[in-house]
């Protein structure tokens, strides 16, 4: 069954008010073209370098604005709206990178925490440690939903390829890829990282991103994206502020792509042995 599924681009400071406030206006938007599910990007809620800040206006998820946002957005228009993710505060005093999925009655249909946590040193002296703040998730999920099978990634996690190979060897047939990527790595990997998770698993991928200078002084990559089965960008956005994306998304396009290349089918499993190289007579034994 088709649907029109739309990927919202954002540029979220550090007030989760303000947020929500755009979350809302842009999700508007998205459902007045027709889109029966909607994205938002990782960190909706707010992007705040500082943890001090950021710790004194976190919420607990039952008391979370983006989450009681996102599940009345759903319920009013109707959709499927997946809260791409936002800071929860758990009670241990670390945080989640959590995303959310809601149905059209607005009841929470999925939670999903980000598993990869970003502990990179960039080029120019960019640093980031996401594990010193957050808890990393454990658990993959791929969810039955009227329309699809839907897998969960947010942001990093596109570079484990593992991870999208076992939601897709478990029937995902949508990829959602919620992002803030940095604008350092978006430029050069953005685009080819999501392309090739969709080509290689034979699925359709989501991915909301934020985008532009923000607030906490970061910049961000946008570039949001839906890509079909066999790799083709269905629709993008620009590297700069709010966007709304929509393509039409048909699932049986990844049963073609998996008749066409039937990798999923044909893998096997393999050992992988370490050797030591001798060298005799000039030659590698």
């Amino acid at each position: 069954m088709s649907f029109k599924a739309a990927a919202i681009q954002m540029c979220s400071g550090v007030d989760p008010v303000k947020n929500a406030a755009a979350m809302a206006r842009l999700v508007r938007e998205a459902a007045g073209q027709g889109a029966t599910y909607v994205q938002t990007p990782e960190m909706t809620g707010m992007l705040q370098r500082d943890r001090a800040a950021a710790r004194a206006v976190l919420a607990d998820e039952a008391h979370d604005i983006i989450v009681k946002t996102g599940s009345d957005l759903a319920a009013e228009f109707g959709i499927h709206m997946h809260v791409g993710s936002t800071a929860i505060a758990l009670a241990d005093g670390k945080i989640a990178n959590r995303g959310f999925l809601f149905g059209p009655d607005g009841r929470m249909l999925n939670r999903y925490d980000k598993i990869h946590m970003f502990d990179v040193d960039l080029d120019n002296g960019e640093s980031w440690r996401e594990s010193a703040a957050y808890t990393a998730g454990s658990e993959a999920r791929v969810l039955s939903l009227p329309f699809a099978e839907m897998g969960f990634a947010i942001c990093y996690d596109v570079r484990f390829p593992a991870l999208f190979r076992a939601q897709a060897v478990a029937g995902a047939e949508v990829m959602t890829v919620p992002a803030a990527f940095t604008k350092q790595t978006g430029e050069a990997h953005w685009e080819i990282l999501l392309r090739a998770r969709a080509i290689e698993n034979g699925v359709f991928v989501i991915a909301a991103a934020q985008a532009g200078r923000h607030e906490d002084g970061r910049e961000t990559f946008g570039h949001s994206m839906i890509i079909d089965p066999w790799g083709t960008v269905l629709a993008s956005a620009g590297g700069t502020g709010e966007a709304v994306i929509v393509a039409e998304i048909d699932p049986g396009a990844v049963k073609a792509a998996h008749d066409k290349i039937p990798n999923l089918r044909n893998g096997r499993e393999f050992s992988v042995e370490r050797i030591a190289g001798e060298v005799a007579g000039g030659v590698a034994a």
